[in-house]
């Protein structure tokens, strides 16, 4: 049976000395909410539902790096001995964003009312994984939820950090392709038909050059509108094939591990999150076959979930870790070693952080390499584009001038 959906209600009252208070609170009907802020010790009198917005979804959608940092707040209160309720309560009011001051007390009024923790998440998937809500679940059952806590912020802020870099990786190339794509085609649109007025009276033989760059040019003024949605059919094509096709995105993550760079970043960060993810859930006590069916979706890429799939089967079958990871041939040696001294020292997760600690510097390095070699690219780029276009313009211009 589906759980009633929470809402916002504004209410305003009396406290037990008689001030007037009022604020905000969640709850599925306002006969309920009265209830809570009378056990509260609030004498209600208006209890209604916050209206929505005209306009907008009420502020900022909330990201993953957002829970992220509610995780940590949640951490450092309970580890200061502040309990959970309360916890929930201090970190809303130092929230800016509307959506997730909802979310978390909406967590908080599920709490409060005898819910645990760990199920109060899950009625939230989309900000709230699995992985996410077993680790707190683990935590509430052993006795140790602000550690756990602990040990989730810092599996998410590493996390969070190191897609930032992959982003940022991804995207410096992207913008360089985007901006040459602007530049030419505002040259082809905008000068080159300058020059072709300039051309029709000369009455000699253009260069083959410039005859296609005149040519290029009438295609675009002719048909920028069909080229641009055409861009945009194809953009739109390619992510929900992505998103849709197991079999695409498969080809797709191939191909990206093995692009010059990128793919080694995009290489380096597998690993750094595979070890983090396999680390973190290990050392919360999550049995080994369980955490490998974490880490295989939270790798990120096809090519290796279906390989930490196997490698659970073979585990599940008596097959040391390292062996397996060894038989998959994509692991690197470092994270076989450090994985085989894990097994028999029984410090699996302190050596796979370990792991995750050198490949995540490692992505870091790369990143800040690409970034310096992309800049050069850029202006060599920008310079072959329009200066090629120039010449080509300028080259019976310059004939001209040898004649005469």
């Amino acid at each position: 049976m589906a759980s009633a959906t929470s809402t916002l209600f504004i209410y305003k009252g009396t406290d037990k000395k008689g001030v007037k208070v009022e604020g905000e609170v969640t709850g599925t009907s306002s006969a309920l909410v009265k209830a809570q802020l009378v056990r509260q010790g609030i004498n209600p009198k208006t209890v209604r539902k916050k209206p929505k917005p005209l306009f907008g979804s009420g502020g900022k959608a909330v990201k993953p790096q957002d829970i992220a940092i509610f995780t940590r707040q949640m951490a450092t209160m309970m580890k200061a001995g502040v309990p959970l309720v309360q916890s929930f309560d201090i970190v809303a009011e130092g929230v800016e964003s509307e959506q997730l001051r909802r979310l978390i007390l909406s967590i908080r009024e599920d709490v409060a009312s005898g819910t645990s923790f760990a199920s109060s998440l899950q009625k939230h998937p989309k900000y709230f994984d699995d992985l996410f809500c077993n680790l707190v679940e683990s935590g509430e059952q052993s006795g140790a939820l602000e550690t756990m806590l602990d040990r989730i912020a810092t599996y998410k802020e590493k996390t969070e950090a190191i897609k930032a870099k992959i982003k940022k990786a991804m995207t410096y190339p992207i913008a360089v392709v985007c901006v040459a794509v602007v530049v030419t085609g505002i040259l082809l649109v905008k000068v080159v038909p300058q020059f072709a007025e300039t051309f029709s009276g000369f009455g000699a033989e253009l260069p083959a050059f410039t005859l296609f760059v005149l040519s290029l040019s009438e295609f675009v003024q002719k048909m920028w509108f069909v080229i641009v949605l055409g861009l945009i059919a194809a953009v739109y094509a390619f992510s929900t094939a992505r998103r849709k096709s197991k079999s695409f995105a498969a080809t797709v993550d191939r191909i990206t591990l093995k692009l010059p760079i990128v793919g080694i970043i995009v290489y380096n960060s597998i690993v750094a999150r595979f070890a983090r993810t396999l680390s973190t859930t290990f050392a919360a006590g999550v049995p080994l076959i369980d955490a490998l069916d974490s880490v295989a979706g939270a790798t990120g890429n096809a090519v290796y979930e279906k390989a930490v799939y196997t490698v659970r089967d073979d585990v599940t079958t008596g097959i040391q870790l390292n062996t397996s990871l060894r038989k998959t041939g994509i692991f690197p040696s470092m994270l076989l070693q450090m994985t085989a001294i894990g097994e028999e020292s029984g410090a699996l997760d302190e050596m796979l952080e370990k792991v995750a600690n050198y490949y995540e510097e490692q992505v870091d390095n790369l990143v800040d390499s690409l970034t310096s070699l992309l800049e050069p690219m850029i202006m060599a780029v920008l310079g072959v584009l329009v200066g090629g276009l120039m010449i080509a313009m300028y080259m019976p211009i310059f004939q001209i001038g040898q004649v005469v």
